[in-house]
């Protein structure tokens, strides 16, 4: 028995899923699996499908009002600080970051300034405005990637090569802000925190060049490599700075940062941070419960502990 079973019966929880952003649908599939899973752990479970409706979700947050709210929103409103604040003021334990880290591991540029102060490289980059990416001139030589500064689950991401008359042409709809980064070639690696450990390393290797939404949520556009084949002192070192901007940001719970590995320079040298996911999905095909699958820790065992390690400032 989990020690998250012996403390199931005492709990209610609320799971929030869906959700007004571009990675509703994935939400909704993550929401499903983790109703299920802590229903079989013995929790009783509530699953709430979240619309741009306030009233609407205070009223299923209260009628009755659950112990634990397990957030399984993705994206704008539900990783970035928003939701966060309304169940603060609801006074609800809740899963994963809270306000201020979930608002600055949202923002890809913030947190790459926050980042850079404890030393952990990115990309050289920039913040442009719509205009500035739709228009001709190229920010920086090709190639380079284009991604929207706050969307997650790599929406919106894309290469810009050699050749292409405009950054992005007219057809951008992430919002009035880019993040234009220098593309690092090499190979693209992910860690997994859970509280203060890295859980492991996973080499993605994918059919495009760049590893879009497509990519990661479609069955058979990538294939996960774990652990990663990589030599030992990249693994330790992408570790240690998972963890380093996990608590860097302040976030709780669970996290997942991104890194390019360019294998043609020595060492650790060619190891870059990407981006931080602050409330990683848990679908199916999902990078942190795979991860935490290899290092023997169920999928039930995993969303059992991120409830009874949920919290609230204000509770």
């Amino acid at each position: 028995m989990t020690e998250a079973l012996l403390h199931a019966h005492k709990k209610h929880v609320a799971v929030l899923m869906g959700g007004w952003s571009a990675e509703r649908e994935v939400s909704l599939v993550s929401g499903a699996g983790v109703a299920k899973a802590l229903e079989e752990e013995g929790y009783r479970v509530t699953a709430v499908d979240v619309q741009r409706d306030l009233a609407g979700l205070m009223h299923a947050l209260t009628n009755p009002r659950p112990d634990v709210v397990f957030n399984a929103l993705h994206g704008r409103g539900g990783e970035d600080g928003t939701i966060q604040g309304v169940l603060e003021f609801l006074g609800l334990p809740y899963t994963h970051s809270g306000v201020q880290a979930a608002a600055i591991a949202m923002d890809k540029a913030m947190t790459k300034r926050v980042l850079d102060t404890v030393g952990i490289r990115s990309p050289k980059g920039m913040v442009l405005s719509r205009g500035e990416i739709t228009g001709g001139d190229h920010p920086m030589p090709a190639p380079y990637i284009v991604k929207p500064v706050d969307e997650g689950s790599t929406v919106g991401v894309t290469l810009v090569r050699e050749g292409q008359n405009s950054p992005v042409g007219d057809a951008w709809i992430f919002g009035e802000r880019a993040l234009v980064e220098e593309f690092i070639p090499g190979r693209e690696l992910t860690v997994g925190v859970m509280g203060d450990r890295a859980l492991a390393v996973t080499e993605i290797v994918f059919q495009a060049q760049v590893y879009d939404y497509t990519a990661k949520y479609s069955a058979g556009h990538a294939v996960h490599t774990i652990p990663a084949a990589v030599p030992e002192a990249v693994a330790e070192e992408a570790k240690r700075l998972a963890v380093l901007a996990h608590h860097t940001l302040g976030c709780r719970g669970v996290s997942r940062s991104d890194f390019r590995w360019d294998d043609s320079r020595p060492g650790t040298d060619g190891l870059y941070f990407l981006e931080i996911n602050n409330q990683p999905g848990m679908t199916p095909l999902s990078l942190v419960p795979e991860q935490a699958a290899h290092v023997g820790i169920t999928y039930g065992a995993l969303v059992g502990w991120l409830v009874e390690n949920a919290a609230c400032q204000l509770a």
